[in-house]
């Protein structure tokens, strides 16, 4: 597949707005049967080891809108070695090839790379209470910035698609209604900024994660580079 065909990415969180590659078309897309979903503990990005956060996974049942990006052939390869970094540092995701609506070209379908969550895998949250979520959001903090700022982001970038998603509206709620500001807002970094190292101090318990658990579900990565 990589390198001789052009390659679609299903964005549904921080590839949104960050994607780290470069696209040659972006779209609205809808992909169906599966949802976006705080579901998924992060110890990497948005959360440590000690204090584990909480981001973003698609999780099966429902409807979820994002973007979808297509990188030319010349550029997949790359950009498929770039999104596993990325992506897959505890290999709690499943890649997959998904069929894909683009909503801004006459609904035409494509067939894109997902990434989706692992429920065998000990990070996967599965449904926690929004006062649960709340509560590994506000003290999360990692590598790629702090936990409220991911959340009013990927908030921010849905309501620029026009796209509501009524219970992250009601989990922003519960993490400040400040957030509401928006990501760039200064007062909202600053408020964010004290209230991780507040409920960063707080323990919040997760299942344990093993070294061997990476490699143990690294076979779901199905996409090679030969491909």
């Amino acid at each position: 597949m990589t390198g001789t065909r052009d390659l679609w990415v299903f964005a549904y969180g921080s590839l949104m707005w960050r994607p780290g590659f470069e696209a040659a078309e972006t779209h609205h897309a809808r992909l169906v049967g599966w949802r976006r979903s705080f579901c998924i503990y992060s110890r990497y990005h948005r959360g440590s080891k000690r204090r584990p956060g909480l981001v973003l996974g698609l999780d099966r049942g429902g409807v979820c809108e994002g973007l979808v990006f297509r990188v030319a052939a010349e550029n997949a390869r790359e950009t498929l070695r770039y999104l596993r970094e990325r992506e897959q540092v505890g290999s709690v995701y499943r890649e997959a090839l998904v069929p894909v609506t683009l909503m801004s070209r006459d609904h035409a379908e494509v067939t894109a790379l997902a990434f989706l969550v692992e429920r065998a895998h000990p990070s996967y949250a599965g449904q926690l209470s929004l006062a649960e979520q709340a509560h590994f959001v506000r003290g999360g903090l990692g590598r790629s910035g702090n936990n409220i700022d991911y959340l009013a982001s990927t908030l921010a970038h849905l309501h620029q698609l026009g796209i509501r998603e009524r219970e992250l509206e009601r989990l922003q709620t519960l993490v400040g209604t400040f957030a509401a500001r928006g990501p760039g807002d200064r007062h909202t970094r600053a408020t964010a900024a004290a209230m991780v190292r507040v409920f960063g101090r707080v323990p919040a318990v997760a299942p344990r994660l093993n070294a061997s658990d990476t490699h143990r579900f690294a076979y779901r990565q199905i996409l090679t580079a030969k491909d």
